[in-house]
């Protein structure tokens, strides 16, 4: 299924019209996810239900003594009493702190809580440390956590040094215009037009091999990027889906996204310890997650309903 057939924006929801989509993550998900920028209060419609989050969480099912005992890793989480995560609390949709409640909530933190309620059947049994693109590695190296859930791209340079789990998301290159530009709907429109895309993305080189006509203009940040598509300076502005989710999350019915996604497969997985018998067993708790439908569940809740999408994706192939 597309991504376009997926997309039924919050107004088209209610019967008005316009479009929406939603998860914030990462410059080309290279980089750990921003923080909501000042000033861009997430709208009250696009806010987590935390109740049936909670909720959610509470119906993980939870592994038999004899399927963490046969596993090096699960059981050394199962001694620890803890499962320590690696991972942000600013990802508007996949990790965010709640100041209010003190609680962490989103698709990422969805899961590693998930996996807590796995191993040690209390889904809040872990404990979150900071990362950064620069540190998602050495934190797994030097035992500082057991997993990294973090929008963590899978990339063969990565593998060498750590395993990874999954995938358990994947994500391409899309197209943010104005909700009432109604010229540009795919990648081919963009010849001709003023196009922004992030310095610190893949964005750029992307653009000059599926738009080699556009006119690239970079910026620095995704708020300079935005603005100048609202001011006018530029038609449309391309970067990853996560990113553009987010934006539409946060200003509904200010954006719409134009045509499907393009560019390569950016697929998320979770970090482990090189070597680590952990990732067969962290496949296997996935797989199940996914089977029971709670991946589903879960992806509607932080991401669906907040951004106006009304069917989940296909999960990727864990393995692949």
């Amino acid at each position: 299924m597309s991504l376009n057939d997926l997309m039924l924006s919050r107004r088209q929801a209610l019967g008005f019209g316009a479009a929406a989509l939603a998860t914030f993550g990462l410059a080309a998900c290279d980089d750990a996810p921003a923080p909501t920028p000042e000033g861009e209060e997430t709208p009250e419609e696009a806010q987590l239900d935390a109740e049936a989050y909670d909720a959610l969480l509470a119906t993980g099912p939870v592994a038999a003594d004899e399927e963490v005992a046969a596993s090096a890793w699960a059981t050394k989480v199962k001694e620890a009493g803890t499962l320590r995560v690696g991972g942000v609390q600013t990802s508007l949709l996949f990790c965010l702190l709640n100041e209010k409640d003190g609680a962490t909530r989103g698709f990422d933190a969805g899961l590693f809580q998930l996996l807590a309620r796995y191993i040690l059947g209390d889904e809040n049994a872990y404990e979150l440390t900071q990362v950064t693109s620069n540190t998602r590695e050495s934190v797994l190296q030097n035992d500082t956590v057991d997993a990294v859930f973090a929008t963590y791209s899978i990339n063969d340079d990565r593998k060498k040094v750590i395993s990874f789990a999954g995938p358990y998301y994947t994500t391409q290159q899309s197209i943010l215009v104005m909700a009432d530009n109604d010229t540009i709907n795919s990648v081919d429109d963009l010849a001709g037009k003023n196009v922004a895309a992030q310095s610190s993305s893949t964005g750029p080189s992307i653009l000059e091999e599926y738009a080699p006509d556009a006119v690239i203009q970079e910026f620095a940040t995704d708020e300079e990027a935005r603005s100048a598509l609202e001011q006018g300076r530029v038609d449309a502005y391309v970067i990853d889906t996560s990113m553009q989710m987010g934006n539409m999350t946060r200003n509904p019915g200010r954006y719409r996204l134009a045509g499907e996604e393009f560019g390569p497969v950016d697929a998320y997985g979770i970090g482990l310890p090189l070597d680590s018998d952990g990732v067969d067993f962290v496949n296997a708790w996935l797989q199940r997650v996914e089977d029971e439908g709670l991946w589903e569940e879960l992806w509607q809740l932080c991401i669906g309903d907040r951004a106006g999408i009304d069917a989940a994706p296909n999960p990727p192939a864990i393995g692949a």
